[in-house]
């Protein structure tokens, strides 16, 4: 393996069009049905100008080149590829004062009353895979940006990206790149280190150190029929509408610095990462959200997702544009009176022990399998919710600290995750450590579950989290 960190991996510059891999494929199938859509929304105090941004979003996509890929679908192989052009044609889609309240109009209910205007906007964009949804559109663009006007003063910048090729570290890298570039009038000057040229990198299947992914034939039979078998035992949320066409919708779980504190030192105190913890936290609160007797076990299933990027062959730099995360799943047994602590130290090692056996390179092959089967065949799962899990968590958390270049530009809040509504967990946590405290985006599929069902069940958690 290659010991310091690569800005370029095989294949080389000038390549034009590559396949899409397995786990690029898995995705590229997703998408259509409505997960797999990520957006970062950005709430602006300060008008920005429309077109240095667009020049600025140009150059980002020009020196991180699969982001200005075109998607293509061949039917006669069944396979998707993406196609680089030479120059980036992104067109920034303004939304005025007037289409703006229209758009918000539209999306308010009673089920939205308490919900911002940008949070709206946020799930607007969460909800649109328009551009996608067709599979034999050729050519169709990975990444759209939106400028919606809110008021006289605020507006929202969106950033909606298939994430075949936009995982969470590529997405927080690029926003962070855009915030920085956003002050220099052209994106150059200071800041021409984050336009530094990647290459187009292969799927982070071809990436991974030789060895790693192998399983004996026998071995990965077994794994199979035992993904398959253990799913139809695994415990869900109560479904609320399993019939009527879903979206996505997001709930936060938010701590303040003192508690964020606290939890981070019992981690640390007790050898395991935050994940662990947050997925004990959504175990022990979905087990008493059914009002089960103490003793009464249930199986629920956890995904974690882990960022490969430091551990392919050739290594990766943290901001390598691309999908380069691979999930490790595990069952957990849980009973009213669950010690949190011992939960997550359980779900902890559970989940270091797996992948310390290399299950996040050697079952990603079956993960993609039955993600696929899943997809085409959603009656395998219960109500046809296409619920592969319960939770879904990363393995470290996303940092993020405010600095005096969001105040220049006028930053006042932002957001970001992936849609859920298709295939996928109950509700997929996206946790950051922002200004020493915990913010987490919790994305569901609605309305199979409702904004006040997952209200309750987020709420819980916090109680949870701060009360142990």
């Amino acid at each position: 393996m290659a010991e310091q960190p690569s800005t370029a991996a095989a294949p080389p510059s000038d390549l034009k069009t590559r396949p899409a891999g397995s786990t690029e494929h898995s995705w590229c199938k997703a998408v259509p049905g409505g997960t797999g859509i990520t957006v970062f929304a950005l709430l602006l105090s300060k008008p920005p100008n429309i077109s240095l941004l667009q020049n600025t979003l140009h150059k980002l996509q020009n020196s991180n080149p699969i982001l200005k890929s075109k998607l293509s679908y061949s039917p006669t192989t069944n396979s998707f590829s993406y196609t680089i052009p030479a120059t980036s044609h992104l067109q920034i889609q303004p939304f005025d004062l007037s289409s703006t309240a229209d758009i918000l109009r539209n999306l308010k209910t009673s089920d939205h009353n308490s919900v911002s205007d940008f949070h709206l906007i946020f799930e607007n964009e969460l909800n649109n895979n328009s551009s996608w949804v067709n599979t034999s559109d050729s050519n169709t663009d990975v990444l759209f940006a939106s400028i919606y006007q809110l008021n006289d003063e605020k507006s929202v910048l969106t950033l909606r990206i298939h994430t075949s090729v936009c995982d969470r570290a590529t997405g927080i890298a690029l926003v962070s790149k855009l915030v920085e570039l956003m002050r220099e009038e052209n994106g150059e000057g200071t800041k021409s280190e984050l336009l530094k040229k990647m290459e187009v990198g292969l799927g982070i299947e071809e990436c991974i150190p030789a060895g790693k992914a192998n399983k004996p034939f026998w071995a990965r039979g077994m794994d199979m029929v035992g993904y398959g078998l253990n799913s139809l035992r695994y415990s869900n949320l109560k479904f609320m509408d399993s019939e009527s066409t879903r979206g996505s919708q997001v709930v936060k779980l938010e701590l303040n610095k003192q508690d964020t504190l606290r939890i981070l030192d019992g981690c640390k105190t007790r050898g395991i990462k935050l994940c662990g913890l947050l997925a004990a936290a959504g175990l022990i609160a979905a087990h008493s959200s059914k009002g089960l007797n103490e003793n009464q076990w249930e199986k629920y299933s956890v995904v974690t997702l882990v960022n490969c990027r430091s551990i392919l062959d050739p290594v990766l730099s943290p901001d390598f544009p691309g999908y380069y995360h691979s999930a490790i799943l595990n069952t957990h047994d849980v009973k009213g009176g669950d010690d949190l602590w011992e939960l997550a130290k359980k779900s902890y090692t559970s989940f270091i022990n797996a992948k310390n056996n290399n299950k996040h390179f050697s079952d990603m092959g079956d993960l993609n399998f039955l993600m696929g089967r899943t997809i085409d065949n959603p009656s395998l799962t219960p109500s046809s919710s296409l619920r592969t899990s319960f939770i879904s968590v990363f393995e470290n958390s996303a940092i993020h600290t405010t600095s005096t270049v969001h105040q220049e530009i006028g930053l006042e809040d932002f957001i970001g995750c992936t849609s859920m509504h298709g295939v996928g967990p109950s509700i997929a946590i996206f946790d950051t450590i922002r200004d020493g405290q915990l913010d987490c985006a919790c994305v569901y599929p609605f309305p199979l579950h409702t904004r006040e069902q997952m209200q309750e069940l987020i709420g819980e958690m916090k109680r949870i989290l701060v009360d142990w």
